[in-house]
């Protein structure tokens, strides 16, 4: 599989970790990942947003796992805030998770299904 990052130079280039777009070649499956929740498999869930955060990463990476995929198959994720306030926080802790990988995002300020819930990421890999 071939991953072609594209960021066109007549539209704003991207300084935070991300691409503008991706194009993908080469790949025999493609994975949609349902919007990812800040809920533990015992059905806790974090009080503060990093450790949402962290825990909606997890689960990203642990749906990956079970499609035999990891981070690096990951194109494109679409993480959904349920405040504006929270999105240095998720910036930082999404960078620190992607490392290097330049993936196409998308970030959405909505109201989120439970009130409980600070995030949801959903999101596609191709490998």
């Amino acid at each position: 599989m071939q991953i072609r990052r594209i960021n066109a130079e007549t539209a704003l280039v991207p300084t935070t970790g991300y691409s503008q777009a991706l194009e993908v070649s080469g790949h025999t499956r493609m994975l949609f990942i349902s919007g990812q929740i800040p809920v533990a498999a015992d059905g806790t869930v974090p009080q503060d947003f990093e450790a949402q955060c962290r825990l909606a990463w997890s689960n990203i990476e642990a749906q990956l796992k079970a499609a035999s995929m990891t981070l690096d198959n990951l194109v494109m994720h679409r993480t959904y805030l349920a405040d504006r306030g929270y999105t240095t926080i998720n910036r930082a802790v999404r960078n620190e998770v992607l490392g290097d990988r330049k993936t196409a995002l998308t970030v959405v300020i909505a109201g989120i299904f439970d009130e409980a819930w600070l995030l949801e990421i959903e999101a596609v890999a191709a490998g």
